[in-house]
């Protein structure tokens, strides 16, 4: 079980104050890393921070960021070498659809869109940049690109409407897919230099706060029988392609969905 601790390593979660972020940083700290964790309100970041360290004893550290802003990555960056001296892994988590806006694509504003791609894809690219830059002077790192099968399958909207959810907009499945592209290319380019990168796709989580109905009706059209799991079914996956377990592997797209991908 050595190919999987991670004593010794430091990693930077980015979005890693809740859900599924959250669930990741705990993984690595159970398997014996440091984690600097970020989300868009430092003060989520730092509560998420020492929750982690008083449950799992490992150094925590959390750090407000706005991944739209490349200068701010950088800074970052820089923060989490200087803390350990060295980053081993990123997870880049950061995402999602803001609150509040249209889900059908003919109500979505090109301010929406716009917001939207930078969230999810360019913000990942600039802590690729960022990261990698710091992981190629030091001839080894991890990098986990966070996608969603939203990028692989498209989906039925009769499972939204019927629970009165607007559903996710076509322009989060054009970034996610993005973000395979870029993973795959980005580790094409890396892997000479020692550093390995790969993508999770993961399906829909939960129940969190989803209407009973959708949580029934995804959870029928998975081969497994259920969502994934909060607080569980995300959590070795990431350990895996962070740790040694996982060294011959680079490019890689992860689907962790119970199978809803397979059988549409």
């Amino acid at each position: 079980m050595d190919l999987f601790r991670l004593d010794g390593k430091v990693a930077a979660v980015i979005g890693g104050a809740r859900n599924l972020g959250y669930d990741m940083a705990e993984a690595l700290a159970d398997a014996g890393c440091d984690v600097m964790l970020t989300s868009r309100f430092a003060d989520h970041a730092e509560d998420a921070a020492a929750r982690l360290s008083a449950r799992c004893g490992r150094q925590m550290r959390g750090e407000g960021l706005d991944v739209r802003r490349y200068e701010d990555i950088e800074t970052l960056a820089a923060r989490a070498r200087s803390w350990k001296g060295h980053v081993d892994i990123l997870i880049n988590n950061a995402g999602g659809t803001p609150p509040g806006t249209p889900g059908p694509l003919f109500d979505r504003s090109p301010e929406d869109i716009e917001s939207l791609i930078a969230l999810n894809l360019t913000g990942s690219i600039f802590c690729c940049k960022a990261f990698g830059q710091l992981m190629a002077e030091q001839a080894y790192g991890k990098i986990i690109n966070i996608s969603s099968i939203a990028a692989l399958v498209g989906r039925d909207r009769r499972m939204y409407q019927r629970n009165a959810m607007a559903g996710q907009a076509v322009d989060y499945a054009a970034a996610k897919a993005g973000v395979l592209g870029m993973t795959r290319d980005l580790a094409a380019l890396l892997a000479p230099i020692g550093v390995r990168v790969n993508a999770i796709a993961p399906g829909g989580f939960g129940p969190r706060d989803l209407p009973e109905g959708f949580v029934e009706s995804y959870s029928e059209r998975t081969p497994l029988g259920h969502m994934g799991r909060d607080g569980l079914d995300l959590k070795g996956a990431a350990v895996f392609l962070s740790s040694p377990a996982s060294d011959y592997i680079t490019g890689h797209t992860l689907v962790v969905d119970g199978g809803f991908s397979i059988w549409q």
